[in-house]
């Protein structure tokens, strides 16, 4: 019978001390794949819980991918790998030189009545009090640093801070010499792919971030799309295109707020460690704003062979205005990137590096996550409890709801997809679907469209829905 004590707790919430010895077990091999688990009613009769609290840990075990269900059966240990690859151990030989101490731009029309193409943030919840408080603290404190040029790779202060964010929210262990600062991730892409050579062959999810096309492109860079399917990038098809480099979203894909299961995972980690020159680009889009679980783990936290490049921004945090961007490059690669690209100058001023920096240390920035996350999820709430009372929704039906800024909206129509944009966009309703962000156009999941309701007035719903509603069934 599988029972679990809770002495080493401490002061963890029940369910996620649960979900971790859980976790633990099923990539120990102790919990076997096809294992049958506990109903949550036996589960929590016999561990002395809450169903609830049951409920809560194994949610976030299927949401990574760890077990499935089935219905009116229960719940089984899914396929993964048993034994994960211990973490890289620390090279003496690398060289790494110790310091002393987006979104993208969208089309816009002044006239749009309702945009759900939008990705915008909402602005006026910045801390601005606070921010300029600590502007104020940089420059009384640290006049002379702001002064001074920025290394390379960016302010020691704030990688640091950086660095220590990522231990505690995303359990990731880096030293601030992996992590680069860049003026948005465009221009990361662009140092790595001097980094990495334009000799080898670059990976797009499709459908995915559209953009990577160009900025390949642009700097002569063979790159191949590469499908996805129910779990995320396609294995069968990442190997059918030769791919050496991938990009990928795996903690929520945009635009199809797919989170890649850990068997995925290691399998895209083991090809990865297959071949030399083999890297991932991991961008961890919207990964602050999960509603019904706890935050997945990275792809760079379980790497062991050093594959992993992880990206991340504060634009989508915080506000586009304060464009400062990161990276974290294997140990590896850092002594390569310090040797052919430390010439380059930070793009980032110091000043609001060091506020930055301050930002975070002080806690403010968790403070200022938590209340995002409460409020969007209050937002999202408000707009989907208006279109489920709206005629909309008798040919309707959401997914992808519980992460991230956006949800999908599939509608049960026989219009085309192209049809229905069209005849709303003269309505002065924008509206984008799966095909917006495919390189050919493609109808990989017709009728459904991308609904990015941060810049939504919940009020202004009912009148638009019914418009949408008339469109698609005349």
């Amino acid at each position: 019978m599988l029972t679990y004590t809770f002495e080493e707790r401490g002061e963890k919430p029940y369910y996620q001390y649960l979900y971790e010895v859980l976790k633990e077990d099923i990539e120990e091999g102790r919990l076997k794949e096809g294992e049958h688990l506990p109903s949550k009613r036996a589960f929590a009769k016999q561990l002395g819980l809450s169903v609830m609290t049951i409920a809560s840990a194994y949610e976030q075990l299927l949401v990574e991918g760890y077990i499935y269900a089935v219905e009116k059966k229960g719940y089984y240990v899914a396929a993964v790998q048993p034994y994960l690859t211990e973490p890289l151990q620390e090279d003496p030989a690398v060289k790494i030189f110790i310091e002393g101490d987006d979104a993208s731009h969208e089309e816009t029309k002044a006239n749009w009545r309702m945009d759900f193409a939008s990705n915008h943030v909402d602005r006026e919840r910045f801390p601005m009090s606070t921010w300029s408080h600590l502007m104020r603290a940089v420059l009384s404190g640290q006049s002379k640093d702001v002064l001074l040029p920025s290394p390379p790779q960016g302010v020691y202060e704030l990688r640091q801070a950086i660095a220590d964010h990522l231990y505690h929210f995303r359990g990731m262990r880096i030293l601030p010499e992996q992590i680069v600062i860049g003026a948005g991730t465009e221009y990361l892409y662009h140092l790595l792919i001097q980094l990495l050579g334009r000799d080898h062959v670059y990976g797009i999810e499709n459908p995915g971030y559209q953009k990577l096309a160009k900025i390949y492109a642009h700097n002569g860079v063979d790159y191949r799309y590469v499908d996805l399917d129910a779990h995320g990038l396609s294995m069968e098809s990442l190997r059918k295109q030769k791919v050496e480099i991938i990009h990928t979203s795996p903690t929520h894909h945009f635009p199809t707020g797919i989170a890649m299961p850990i068997s995925r995972r290691q399998k895209l980690l083991a090809w990865a460690a297959e071949k030399e020159g083999r890297y991932i680009i991991e961008d961890d889009y919207d990964c602050e704003f999960r509603f019904g679980s706890l935050p997945i783990p990275t792809l760079q936290s379980i790497d062991g062979a050093g594959r992993v490049i992880y990206l991340n921004t504060f634009s989508k945090s915080l506000t586009p205005s304060i464009r400062i961007s990161y990276m974290v490059l294997p140990r590896t690669l850092v002594g390569r990137f310090q040797e052919n690209l430390g010439f380059y100058a930070c793009t980032v001023s110091n000043f609001e590096q060091y506020t930055l920096a301050a930002f975070l240390q002080q806690g403010y920035f968790e403070k200022h996550i938590n209340r995002m996350r409460n409020f969007y999820k209050n937002h999202r709430n408000q707009v989907i409890a208006k279109l489920k009372e709206s005629r909309l929704w008798q040919m309707a039906s959401i997914y992808e709801e519980d992460a991230g800024l956006h949800f999908l909206l599939h509608i049960d129509t026989q219009k085309e997809d192209s049809v229905i944009k069209d005849q709303l966009q003269q309505r002065g309703i924008r509206l984008r679907g799966m095909s917006d962000y495919t390189y050919d156009g493609s109808q990989v999941i017709p009728h459904t469209f991308i609904i990015n309701y941060t810049a939504i007035d919940p009020q202004d719903l009912p009148e638009v829905l019914e418009e949408i509603y008339q469109v698609c069934i005349n």
